[in-house]
């Protein structure tokens, strides 16, 4: 099966389950959101990962990522502290004083890689705040590996030839280099810092990584586990952030009369607006969102980054009408869903507003650009706060235009991401 987007829309309209098949084996795609939220939510526990696409995967198979839910849930409580609402208004300086430096380094009319930059930004604000008990020169060099990294992971091909053919190319090379060179680094930092002093584990994340004992008082994790979840957890927060802000600003460099409206909003707002992912609705006394939000929960609806999810029965399962035997894989794809006419009019049309009355809703999955779940994403607070920064950040110093003679394509690999979107910053 190769995912265009297009092909699979026609495979699996009117079906809300359908047998495929993802390099020879065999898989059920669902595509009701209903049974999707089934899959993640009711019955959770009878699905495992699927590992039909290795994903993070390649990184960690520890902390956040384990199988176990049991040793999920305790890293999960692990990193809650440094992305909770209240720590990331802790964050929110930091924050934007990196995406001030970072735009303030482009030159008028020089043509501006925007995703490798992306990542560059979204590095430096992960390492700043995540893993803030770092030196600075420490965190320095770690943030060109880890904006290294993240941008040869975006472009890592999921299956298919693609995939075995990156194996065998310098893409893949550069992304085995990065890997080592960060982890080497920050196991060298490990090493030192605890010969030194024991870490506080109300510092950051990477110390309460380190403070982290099992009952016999011992480490959970291994050196070379911390890094590996250190990796998974700065990488999965930047590979994001990087892939959406990319559409973001490509959708306001094609449509004027809503990069006018962000713009508007942005000068008039107190940075306090909430997300209508996180609103509660009007019965509740709250109103709409800003436009901002509106504009960036629109982008996540039509780009969501985590765009296919593979799970795999952990044991006899029963889905819909169907009978799902243990080990059956199980696909299903935000980008999809997210396009659903039923749920969505006009589907494919960009259009903030049609959330002054739209809602995502807990009863399906209509809208899950973050999961949801029991391992629905842990920085999903953090992720808001952070693109809203950056979106500020950028247009309000800059107005950027596609570089003549490119076209933007998207180009669905370890996210959805343009394929290559080169833009020419001009002063506001």
């Amino acid at each position: 099966m190769e995912f265009r987007f297009s092909r699979m829309e026609k495979l699996l309209r009117g079906h809300r389950v359908r047998t495929v098949s993802v390099d020879g084996t065999p898989a059920e795609f669902v595509n009701d959101p209903a049974l999707v939220r089934r899959i993640l939510v009711k019955d959770g526990q009878n699905y495992g990962k699927g590992d039909l696409f290795q994903k993070a995967r390649v990184l960690s198979k520890a902390g956040l990522l384990a199988q176990d839910d049991t040793l999920h849930r305790h890293y999960r409580r692990l990193a809650h502290p440094y992305l909770r609402p209240a720590a990331v208004t802790d964050h929110t300086p930091a924050m934007a004083q990196i995406a001030r430096n970072a735009v303030a380094s482009w030159r008028p009319g020089q043509a501006v890689d925007i995703q490798a930059q992306m990542c560059r930004t979204a590095s430096a604000i992960a390492l700043s705040t995540l893993f803030g008990g770092l030196p600075h020169t420490v965190s320095s060099v770690l943030g060109e590996h880890l904006a290294t990294l993240s941008w040869e992971m975006i472009r890592k091909p999921l299956h298919g030839k693609a995939a075995s053919r990156a194996q065998q190319q310098t893409t893949s090379q550069r992304l085995v280099k990065a890997l080592a060179d960060f982890r080497s680094l920050l196991a060298s930092y490990i090493a030192d810092a605890d010969q030194l002093n024991p870490p506080d584990p109300t510092t950051d994340y990477l110390s309460a990584l380190l403070s982290d004992t099992g009952r016999n008082g011992t480490p959970d994790l291994s050196t070379d586990q911390i890094c590996g979840e250190a990796v998974m957890m700065l990488t999965a927060a930047t590979v994001t952030t990087a892939s959406v802000m990319s559409w973001a600003l490509y959708v306001l460099s094609s449509h004027p009369l809503i990069e006018e409206k962000v713009l508007k909003d942005l000068a008039q707002t107190t940075g306090t607006d909430t997300p209508p992912a996180q609103a509660h609705g009007h019965e509740h006394g709250h109103g709409p969102p800003g436009y901002t939000m509106r504009f960036l929960t629109e982008v996540l609806r039509l780009y969501p980054p985590v765009w296919i999810t593979c799970r795999k029965t952990l044991s006899n399962a029963t889905l819909g009408d169907h009978t799902l035997p243990t080990g059956t894989h199980v696909l299903f794809s935000s980008y999809l869903l997210h396009r659903d006419p039923d749920r969505y009019p006009d589907p494919h049309r960009f259009d903030p507003d049609r959330w002054l009355s739209l809602r995502p809703t807990t009863q399906d999955a209509s809208y899950i650009p973050f999961g949801t779940g029991a391992r629905g994403c842990v920085g999903e607070s953090f992720a808001w706060k952070e693109l809203q920064i950056l979106l500020g950040a950028v247009t309000q110093e800059w107005q950027l235009a596609i570089q003549p003679g490119t076209k933007v394509r998207a180009a669905a690999d370890t996210t959805l991401h343009p394929r290559r979107l080169l833009m020419i910053p001009q002063p506001r």
